[in-house]
């Protein structure tokens, strides 16, 4: 039910990144759990409603690209989604290895670039492989921008998705990160020009940010594991145990809503129970306006 101006949204999108699972439960530089706040991020999800159609995770997904790490990925991730309704889609990250990644994750075998296409009812989400064998920076070789500009010739029922991890947008808050964005961005804002594409997503940062690319808006997802602090105190960089959050994305005809959720619980200061939902749809629209816009509202009263 709708309480507002705009109709309910055509689709849900969960946008997570940068998971860097490990083997055995090990912890990142010793003392991040990984697992730990990938589990806190999909029992969030879990409590939305409507529940999201897919779970795009855009990127380093295994920390050392370990087989162990990829298949208790799947462990956590795929029967939540099940759970949820929710379609799976991974996106190669530069900590990522395609071999192993391709293998563990579609029981394919070989080193090519992990493109790949899925349809969410008609919207349509492209994942993108940004990444360089042996390098942490991104670029997208010839064959791959030919290949997605053939697939953006055909526009989708409902719009594009560029899934990819390596966003192309500048990086103010953290500057070195430069030296391993994506190279060579105009060649993609070349293929991307008058093209479906609806928005861009992406990780890598392990902090949120947002932009526009080639007249498109740009997204990028926190990190589920640790996260960069966008101003710290004397420190070049630093990378903290806090902040982790996800994405949801809610698209509309034409335009898409991006919302960030923290995966930490905060604690309550004010709030209402779910039940009072169904009360506030048995009022008429002018009672619900009255009770919640009017600072005389006994909702106010306790303020």
């Amino acid at each position: 039910m709708q309480f507002g101006q705009y109709s309910i949204p055509g689709h849900v999108i969960a946008h997570l990144s940068d998971p860097h699972l490990l083997a055995d439960g090990a912890k990142q530089y010793g003392v991040v759990d990984t697992e730990a706040g990938l589990e806190l991020a999909l029992a969030r999800l879990a409590r939305l409603d409507p529940a999201p159609q897919a779970l795009v995770f855009t990127g380093d997904l295994a920390d050392k690209a370990e087989p162990k790490a990829y298949a208790r990925l799947r462990e956590m991730v795929e029967p939540a989604a099940a759970a949820m309704g929710a379609e799976v889609v991974w996106v190669m990250g530069n900590h990522d290895e395609r071999a192993t990644y391709a293998r563990e994750l579609f029981g394919e075998d070989g080193d090519r670039t992990q493109d790949r296409i899925h349809d969410i009812d008609g919207l349509r989400v492209i994942a993108i492989d940004s990444t360089v064998p042996g390098y942490h920076h991104g670029a997208l070789s010839d064959e791959q921008l030919q290949w997605l500009a053939g697939l953006l010739a055909t526009p989708a029922p409902h719009g594009t998705v560029l899934a990819m991890h390596h966003p192309p947008i500048p990086i103010p808050m953290m500057p070195v990160a430069a030296i391993i964005e994506l190279h060579d961005q105009q060649r993609l804002a070349e293929v991307l020009a008058g093209s479906d594409v609806r928005a861009i997503i992406g990780g890598h940062f392990h902090f949120t940010s947002h932009s526009m690319f080639a007249g498109i808006p740009v997204s990028v997802a926190s990190a589920t594991c640790y996260t960069g602090d966008p101003a710290p105190l004397e420190r070049f960089v630093s990378g903290v145990d806090g902040h982790q959050a996800v994405n949801m994305m809610h698209v509309y005809d034409d335009r898409i809503v991006h919302t960030v959720v923290p995966v930490e619980d905060a604690p309550e200061v004010s709030g209402y129970p779910s039940d009072v939902r169904a009360q506030f749809e048995a009022l008429s629209p002018e009672e619900r306006h009255e009770l919640v816009s009017s600072k005389t509202s006994p909702l106010y009263a306790g303020e």
